[in-house]
């Protein structure tokens, strides 16, 4: 999806908005993403999977937006498939802010976020499952929290950090692995995000949180999935903050929690890594420092 592709299908299919100007804010593995006239952020589905995705989006966030102390994006403007583009698309107000991994934040201002964050995550885990999944949220089919599924794949990404030299051994991080070996079951229960780490939240020029982004990955599962971001962002001293704020958080889910911030870790700084994104390799560094609790011989590579 070409900027002046972008730009042909949103004047032909929404043509209160031109002239179109537009500048690209990202593309991930779902979503190319386009900043439209700099009120307007312009999603459009890079494959097939991405489109059920977005449709889930479009029926969920206006739904639970007014329900949360964050903004969210909601939906607009739609645009359809046709000879030129095969795809569906779809306009949101922009949210001002930055991604939290692009702010460069110290342990006192991810200190400071743990309660917006943890009451976020509090008001939408209790929003009704079964209201979700009257919307058309899915339930988890990938097995998010699935300790075997989770483990081998972790072990590659972090074979590929030895390789690189981010890292020099990845024995302290299989110790973790090793201590998370005996979980419960993932629950199937609530809804969640799924897809939440530092790229997915924005803070304000003071580090504050101040909305929550890219919800492709929302699905009916186990709140877990959400509070492995507490592990992976937050300094292990501020983590109880969080789990106050929260509301109380078991300590089975709060290690299975750890299962998937361990996941979530390794595959932030292996992807950033390989698309060549300092932040996000910082970040995924940072988060392996607060699981392992050990200093780092090396950070080459994380800007």
């Amino acid at each position: 999806m070409s900027a002046p592709l972008a730009r042909e299908l949103i004047e032909a299919q929404i043509p209160v908005l031109s002239p179109v100007k537009i500048a690209p804010l990202g593309s991930g593995w779902d979503n190319t993403v386009y900043r439209v006239n700099d009120q307007y952020v312009f999603r459009f589905p890079r494959r097939q999977v991405a489109v059920e995705l977005l449709d889930v989006e479009l029926r969920l966030l206006p739904a639970i937006a007014d329900r949360l102390p964050l903004p969210i994006p909601v939906p607009i403007m739609f645009g359809q498939p046709c000879d030129r583009y095969e795809w569906p698309f779809a306009g949101y107000r922009f949210l001002p802010g930055r991604t939290a991994c692009r702010a460069s934040m110290d342990s006192a201002q991810r200190a400071e976020a743990a309660a917006p964050i943890a009451q976020f995550l509090a008001a939408l885990h209790a929003i009704p499952a079964d209201e979700a999944t009257d919307l058309g949220v899915p339930f988890d089919t990938l097995g998010r929290l699935d300790p075997l599924k989770r483990a081998a794949s972790t072990q590659t990404n972090l074979d590929q950090l030895v390789r690189s030299g981010l890292i020099d051994d990845y024995a302290p991080w299989l110790q973790v692995a090793d201590q998370l070996a005996s979980i419960r079951p993932a629950r199937g229960d609530t809804l969640v995000h799924g897809d939440l780490y530092a790229l997915h939240i924005l803070v304000d020029a003071n580090a504050t949180p101040c909305g929550c982004i890219d919800w492709g990955d929302a699905h009916v599962g186990d709140p877990a999935v959400d509070l492995a971001m507490a592990q992976m962002f937050l300094p292990p001293e501020a983590q109880s903050m969080f789990r106050s704020a929260y509301g109380g958080i078991d300590e089975e889910t709060w290690r299975l929690a750890g299962l998937r911030a361990w996941y979530d870790a390794a595959l932030t700084t292996a992807y950033g890594h390989e698309i060549g994104d300092d932040h996000l390799v910082r970040e995924g560094l940072t988060a392996l420092g607060y699981l392992s609790a050990v200093p780092f011989a090396k950070r080459r590579g994380a800007g």
